[in-house]
């Protein structure tokens, strides 16, 4: 009995042993929380991305507008009258503004003038001589304080010559030009010898705005004959242009405007 249950144990051991033997030796799986596996982090580098700066569109090239400054005229102060002295011995005031006009009185040289306007184009300036206004050349004249250029321009349109009981008007009957050459003929008026100032007066006044070298002249011309013949030149900004008077020692009859010619 002893024997069988003695072979029975080491029976049992045997086995046990061989079991043993044959059984794999068991490794904490990954993760076990006994035994926690080093954790090994993998950086993944993010994908980058180049942008290309977009392509410029050119515009068209605009040309920027730059105004060209104008000079702007600075205005004439104008004044009502200037104060002058003549200056040569005898100075001849006359009815209008040329050398051709009627004689009304002579100024004594270092007398005082009041001078009350001038005309565009010469060099006579209108002198306050009541009751009658009269004109004189201003190359005989001192201005105190001023300048002529400031005086304002009244002929023909702020002054009118003396018109004449005796005589009408004349017509203008041709004006033509040949090359810068005017003539003009109007139809003829017989004044009286008794109507004469003296024998040196002109019985036509012939008043002309004619071109020189760009600028407008204003001229008066006495005839004693019923045609007279004048420069104008092309170029200027304003027309030229004229009129035909009778001059008695009354006054004047007209004017006859003259049909200007045009320049070629």
């Amino acid at each position: 009995m002893t024997k069988n249950i003695l072979t029975l144990l080491i029976s049992t051991l045997l086995l046990t042993a061989c079991n043993l033997a044959s059984t794999p030796t068991l490794q904490p799986a990954q993760g076990d929380a006994s035994e926690p596996a080093p954790v090994t982090e993998e950086f993944i580098q993010p994908a980058t991305f180049t942008l290309e700066p977009p392509t410029p569109t050119l515009a068209p090239p605009t040309e920027t507008f730059t105004p060209i400054p104008t000079e702007t005229p600075t205005p004439i102060p104008y004044v009502d009258s200037l104060k002058a002295t003549v200056i040569s011995d005898k100075l001849i005031c006359r009815y209008g503004p040329g050398a051709n006009y009627l004689y009304l009185i002579a100024f004594n040289k270092t007398t005082p003038l009041k001078l009350i306007g001038r005309v565009q184009g010469n060099n006579w300036v209108l002198v306050e001589n009541e009751p009658q206004r009269c004109w004189v050349n201003s190359e005989f004249v001192e201005v105190k304080d001023g300048d002529l250029k400031t005086l304002r321009s009244v002929y023909p349109d702020g002054y009118k010559i003396p018109v004449s009981p005796y005589y009408g008007p004349t017509i203008v009957l041709t004006s033509v030009r040949k090359a810068d050459t005017v003539t003009v003929t109007w139809m003829e008026i017989i004044v009286s010898p008794g109507k004469y100032e003296d024998e040196n007066m002109f019985p036509y006044i012939v008043e002309v705005w004619r071109c020189e070298n760009g600028v407008i002249i204003f001229d008066t011309l006495g005839s004693r004959v019923p045609f007279i013949s004048f420069e104008d030149q092309a170029g200027c900004a304003e027309p030229s242009r004229g009129r035909v008077f009778i001059q008695e020692k009354h006054g004047y009859a007209g004017p006859a405007e003259i049909p200007w010619p045009l320049v070629p």
